[in-house]
């Protein structure tokens, strides 16, 4: 299965179960792999053959900028719920770090891989 890779995708929320995490934004740090055939756009070279990766962007960064949850694990699984709204897209892979989550820890991720099924 072919792949569309967004790295480094830097946004802000709520999210966590401390007193200070439910008041304040916090940095997170995305990493989507949408799961698709690409062979059709690779032929035509049509926008509509593919998975539209600035929408899908543009998307995740509106849900997850308006987004409240207590943990990492429920932000991933509803920004992969997401993802596959859109039909082309059979997998997807979503990694969310949290940095600055662990004192002496660069960062705290989650990572899962979701299908249409899954939901």
């Amino acid at each position: 299965m072919d792949r569309i890779v967004i790295e480094d995708l830097l946004l802000r929320c709520i999210v966590g179960i401390n007193p200070d995490e439910r008041t304040k934004v916090q940095d997170v740090n995305l990493r989507l792999v949408l799961h698709a055939d690409l062979r059709r756009a690779g032929a035509t070279d049509e926008i509509g053959d593919t998975v539209d990766y600035k929408s899908v962007k543009v998307a995740v960064r509106e849900f997850v900028e308006s987004s409240s949850f207590f943990l990492v694990e429920k932000l991933a699984t509803e920004i992969a719920r997401l993802c596959l709204r859109d039909p082309k897209v059979e997998r997807v892979e979503v990694r969310v770090e949290k940095p600055g989550a662990l004192r002496f820890a660069r960062t705290v991720a989650v990572e899962i891989s979701r299908t249409r099924e899954d939901f």
